[in-house]
């Protein structure tokens, strides 16, 4: 995965940010908007989008477009490089496999150990009874 290629990929927008801020925040266009399209990625291949759609399909739209923000600085180079650093930190996140799980037994000393504990404490509830003569 070429990372400048990706770069190319993605789109950005310069918006308002929200928030307080006076006179300042409301003629300054300092919020990045980033959005990047699994589907139309040349970069890619079918293996890494799909794998992306499947772990990242809480993030992505119906068209399976990622769109990130950031207004964390009031300058716009800095949250462009912000917004773009947290992309390719959840791309390398959405491109993890997840580990097999081996299926594995108890072993007998395991066994014995839950089922002697099962029986002290049967043992310890028996003996609270009170008996009826």
């Amino acid at each position: 995965m070429n990372t400048e290629q990706l770069y190319n990929e993605l789109q950005f927008k310069a918006v308002r940010s929200s928030g307080a801020g006076g006179q300042h925040v409301n003629k300054v266009s300092s919020k990045v908007e980033l959005s990047f399209s699994i589907d139309d990625s040349q970069e890619l291949s079918e293996e890494e989008k799909s794998l992306l759609i499947k772990n990242l399909r809480n993030r992505l739209t119906k068209e399976n477009v990622l769109i990130l923000t950031s207004q964390e600085s009031r300058s716009q180079h800095k949250n462009k490089e912000l917004v773009t650093q947290r992309f390719f930190e959840i791309l390398k996140q959405g491109l993890k496999k997840p580990k097999v799980r081996k299926a594995t037994k108890p072993s007998k000393l395991q066994r014995q150990k839950r089922l002697d504990a099962k029986k002290q404490l049967s043992e310890k509830k028996e003996s609270r009874k009170k008996f009826k003569y």
